[in-house]
């Protein structure tokens, strides 16, 4: 607590001062009786004594506050004690309806308004705004032939000289114990107000971002040491600079709405002194009043590679399996059956067929089963026949430096099987079935040890019917097969994925937002066709692109449409009774029948219903009653 100190001009209030502080133990660090002439010089004194707060009234108040910067806290007459004066005045004229001017400065003073009509008085008011003008009003006062001047001494001595009565402007207790209480109020906020500011300036000193404060102009007021850091200057070369200034990229209308309206966020990349950041502009608004931002910049964290510490690996030309089966979403019971079909065929030396759609887990799955079998001490290859011609995947599978002897010990995972040509479909079949490796001329490399894995993104029984498909390696690849379920019929691991890729998100680009109920049941509704791949690049989009704290229903919606136009449109009603062998939902007539009792009004029928109009609109589209 800081030190208070009580400067006035008579005895008889340090008296009254003594007698409060029995009651209630005001931390009053001095009192003392000063002359007006001296005020400022002892004022300065108490100061140097380490005083932080000063009590005193009328003139000594005024000329402490205009020549100090220390909090004043001055001694106001009650209306009980300005009765108590005007009593006596009344007392000492004995006349009616007396004339009795009040000289001093007006917040010595409370509110007088109705004195004239309750105490029979006509009260005049000589205020002075400042120090050197008390006098005069006091003359004035004087010349306005007043019948009582009430004032201090200065009031009080002018009228003397006048020949004119007049009454020393005393105060009682009352008055002291106000001005008292006010002091500790006073030292309690700048003790918080204190605490307030170190706690700033320790989350500045402590973030791990760059931190710069703007005033409403956009103007930098303070940086803390990481944006020094990152700008490579001091924080006196960028004080009172604008923001502009220090960051060019800043310029423009996004940035202007922030300070000028107080939009919620604006957030962009910026190259600053060769290192990439992400920064955020966010407003400081007070009673809807935009005082000023806050400027965050966040260095973009350097992805590592898992495999560089990896014991017991074949690091030869990059193959290595990072994969382990906790890695995989395993929230759902499909997924969990599905995992220990996996972990089951990991045993066998057999080949695996691993199926699913596009995004699923079945490059990682692959490797959950090398690390799992008994090759995994060996290496682990991957690759892609897609889009190859049949030299091009000879050359890549079976050739001398070919993906077949690279993997030699361990295990080939080979993507996309159905687009082998035929010739090399036998080579495959070969492969697997006598452990031969054909080369062009129909020579055969015996004896090659390996496990070999398999992805479609679909059984391809209808190729092998159709003769596009070999149908002896059909049938050789139909043993193992394991059948990785899209995330749509996975409602636990979508859920999962959707909370855990938007954390990862808004923790790498230091942003923090939040979905409302009804978007993230927007996010579980939706198809996710593309499955993991789609879920994370929406959610970086989502991030990336959100200007507020809060993300609703209709904004996921949009993102949505945009980003992938028509996917997730909803079957029509006799698609949806086929494929679901069920009669029209229960919800879908009520919100049916809800539109036409209403005529067609969506806000009067999202009313009825109990939901948002946003919540409407997607049921709506669910079952096609646009």
């Amino acid at each position: 607590m800081g030190k208070i100190a009580l400067l006035v001009s008579r005895e008889e209030m340090i008296y009254q001062a003594h007698n409060i502080l029995q009651e209630k133990n005001y931390e009053i660090g001095e009192m003392r009786v000063i002359k007006t002439e001296d005020t400022v010089s002892e004022a300065r004194q108490s100061i140097a004594n380490g005083a932080s707060i000063i009590i005193a009234r009328g003139l000594q108040a005024s000329l402490i506050k205009q020549y100090t910067d220390i909090p004043v806290v001055e001694i106001v007459i009650t209306a009980q004690e300005m009765a108590l004066l005007v009593s006596k005045a009344k007392q000492i004229l004995k006349k009616d309806n007396p004339v009795l001017g009040v000289v001093g400065f007006k917040n010595m003073f409370c509110d007088m308004s109705y004195f004239d009509i309750i105490y029979g008085i006509e009260m005049r008011t000589y205020f002075a705004e400042k120090g050197d003008l008390l006098e005069d009003m006091a003359r004035q006062a004087v010349r306005d032939e007043v019948d009582l001047i009430i004032g201090g001494d200065t009031a009080v001595g002018i009228a003397g000289k006048a020949g004119m009565p007049s009454l020393f402007l005393s105060n009682t207790e009352d008055s002291m114990r106000n001005a008292l209480s006010m002091a500790e109020s006073v030292d309690y906020a700048m003790g918080v107000e204190k605490r307030n500011a170190a706690q700033i300036e320790t989350l500045l000193d402590y973030s791990f971002n760059g931190v710069a404060r703007l005033d409403a102009s956009g103007n930098i007021v303070d940086i803390n040491a990481i944006m020094e850091d990152i700008l490579e200057k001091k924080k006196e070369e960028i004080l009172l600079k604008t923001a502009t200034e220090v960051f060019p990229e800043l310029l423009g209308d996004p940035f202007c709405q922030v300070l000028q309206y107080g939009k919620e966020s604006y957030s962009l990349f910026m190259e600053i002194n060769r290192t990439s950041v992400f920064a955020i502009v966010a407003p400081v608004v007070i009673e809807k009043k935009v005082e000023g931002a806050i400027l965050t910049c966040h260095r973009m964290k350097r992805r590592q590679n898992k495999g560089h510490d990896l014991k017991g690996k074949n690091h030869l030309r990059g193959a290595v399996a990072l994969g382990e089966f906790s890695d995989l979403l395993q929230e759902s019971g499909r997924m969990q059956d599905c995992l220990r079909i996996a972990r089951l065929y990991a045993l066998s030396e057999k080949t695996v067929f691993i199926t699913g759609e596009a995004g699923t887990e079945k490059q990682l799955l692959a490797q959950c089963i090398h690390n799992a079998g008994l090759h995994k001490e060996g290496p682990f290859v991957n690759i892609s026949c897609e889009g190859l011609g049949e030299e091009a995947q000879y050359d890549m599978i079976f050739g001398d430096k070919g993906a077949v002897v690279q993997a030699k010990g361990g295990s080939l995972l080979i993507e996309d099987v159905q687009a082998l040509t035929k010739a090399n479909q036998y080579r495959l079949y070969q492969l697997i079935r006598h452990k031969h490796r054909l080369g062009r001329d129909g020579q055969r490399y015996a004896g090659t040890d390996l496990r070999i894995m398999v992805t479609s993104p679909a059984p391809f029984s209808a190729m092998a019917q159709e003769g596009t498909f070999r149908r002896e390696l059909y049938y050789l690849l139909s043993g193992l097969v394991v059948e990785i379920p899209s995330l749509r019929e996975r409602k636990e691991d979508l859920e999962h994925k959707i909370r855990e890729t938007l954390r990862d998100c808004c923790e790498h680009y230091s942003r923090y937002h939040v979905l409302t109920k009804g978007a993230f049941q927007a996010l579980l509704d939706y198809p996710w066709n593309g499955n993991l791949i789609q879920v994370e690049n929406f959610c970086e989009r989502l991030i990336l692109t959100a200007e507020k704290r809060s993300l609703d229903e209709a904004f996921v919606e949009r993102l949505l449409s945009e980003m992938y136009p028509g996917e997730g449109e909803e079957k029509s009603f006799n698609d949806f009774v086929r494929e679901q062998e069920a009669p029209y939902p229960i919800e879908a007539r009520e919100i049916r029948d809800t539109l036409l009792k209403l005529g067609g009004s969506r806000e009067k029928t999202a009313k009825e219903l109990g939901i948002s109009k946003a919540t409407l609109w997607r049921k709506m589209k669910k079952y096609h009653l646009e």
